[in-house]
């Protein structure tokens, strides 16, 4: 059978699962999307659009711990787990607490940064090559601070970033900062700018990769719920859905914070929690940075895109629970409101919210499921799906061919958590 006649469905219609079909469309595989709700109606659409390259050190790092167990008596905190009788979440808990050490940081750092670092050159190429309309920009990336020993305190961070990962940061402080991005409040203590990150609106990304990947013949199945696989000698023949069975040679599982829901499917334990995140959008307002800001003092995230303006982050650990909370959305006000001479503007036009899928070592999974031969697992890209989604496209294509992929898949082998 040629590569032409063959057949993939991807099972999920977010970043990753689009830039796995891309890939494979690319390598001539008749392609099928199949997605249980809109396409890119999840976290793919509503994130600020961050492609990231110094975001390589994981969400466990020494001192998280503290963190988590002081967001449990703190309203209105930027990151909250509310309690639950769900022995999965504090298994995930458990094993994340285990990681909170510099030396499994550093090593998850690594593997995270070997899916940032050529993610951002395909961007650029995939761009340029296909002529998306996406609203990219290589702007870089600007963590400001109000308080003077929280910026010192990130200098051992930026030392670590710059001897480990080769990804330093420029140290702007007062005045020097209010030259660079004219938008911030006078009075603020400093920040640290990565020059070599980029950005792009992600809703106007996905709508261009859907038009192209139809272009080109595939096709979209939206509202399309996966319920299970048929299968035959160890090999799956079709997906069974709310649609009726689509056969395939292949199929790619694409489906971010839902793929717990699949365990049996997949013959594994994928240990993904769902990490709850808002955003708001909105015009841009008349004094509006130049640059996408962080502020990590509030956890929360400004992005001026060409056509728009979008505050965004905080992490909630609430289960797969579907409340839209007026609170949380007000929280991503207030975080920007003390940096920002016009943090916001009205109308706003979309309030979101969606789920990140969050592994405990923040290492996402690319693996071949242990159930079927011919099911392929692409999920738990924490909160950089965006970042990450060009490289692991590459990365799925090449093993579903049989080919060497450009990096070593072992620290994504689904096998790593039966160690933990």
């Amino acid at each position: 059978m040629t590569t032409a006649s063959r057949h993939v469905v991807i099972i999920g219609g977010g970043v990753i699962g689009t830039m796995c079909a891309y890939e494979l469309g690319r390598s001539g595989w008749k392609v099928t999307i199949i997605e249980r709700g809109a396409f890119s109606g999840g976290s793919s659409g509503g994130n600020c659009g961050l492609v990231c390259p110094s975001h390589v050190l994981p969400l466990a790092e020494p001192g998280a711990v503290g963190m988590a167990l002081r967001s449990l008596f703190q309203r209105n905190s930027p990151f909250i787990v509310r309690p639950r009788l769900d022995p999965t979440l504090w298994s995930w808990m458990l094993q994340f607490a285990k990681r909170c050490n510099e030396a499994d940081m550093v090593r998850a750092g690594r593997a995270i940064q070997a899916l940032l670092e050529p993610s951002l050159t395909q961007y650029r190429e995939l761009i340029e090559r296909e002529k998306l309309d996406c609203e990219w920009e290589r702007k870089g990336l600007l963590f400001a601070y109000r308080d003077r020993a929280a910026c010192d305190a990130y200098g051992p961070t930026d030392k670590l970033l710059r001897d480990e990962f080769h990804c330093p940061a420029e140290r702007l402080d007062g005045g020097a900062l209010a030259a660079f991005e004219p938008a911030l409040n006078d009075g603020l203590a400093g920040g640290w700018y990565y020059e070599e990150d980029a950005q792009l609106r992600p809703d106007r990304l996905m709508a261009a990769l859907r038009r192209l990947l139809e272009s080109r013949g595939a096709t979209v199945r939206e509202r399309c719920a996966f319920d299970g696989f048929v299968s035959r000698s160890g090999r799956a023949v079709a997906a069974r859905t709310a649609q009726g069975e689509v056969s395939a040679d292949v199929f790619v599982v694409a489906t971010g914070a839902w793929t717990p829901w699949l365990n049996d499917e997949l013959g594994c334990v994928v240990p993904i929690q769902p990490g709850k995140g808002y955003s708001l959008t909105m015009p841009r307002p008349a004094i509006c940075p130049r640059y996408p800001i962080i502020f990590p003092e509030t956890r929360v995230a400004v992005t001026p895109f060409q056509s728009g303006y979008r505050l965004g982050s905080t992490m909630e650990f609430a289960g797969y629970d579907e409340t839209l909370r007026p609170e949380r959305l007000e929280l991503l006000k207030q975080g920007a409101a003390p940096y920002l001479r016009e943090p916001f503007r009205d109308p706003v036009e979309d309030r979101w919210f969606g789920w990140r899928p969050m592994t405990h070592d923040s290492v996402p999974i690319i693996d071949r499921s242990p159930k079927h031969e011919n099911v392929w697992v692409a999920s738990g890209h924490n909160m950089l799906g965006v970042s990450m989604a060009p490289a692991t496209g590459r990365v799925v294509a090449a093993m579903v061919q049989g080919e060497r992929p450009f990096l070593d898949v072992g620290p994504y082998r689904v096998g790593r958590f039966a160690r933990s």
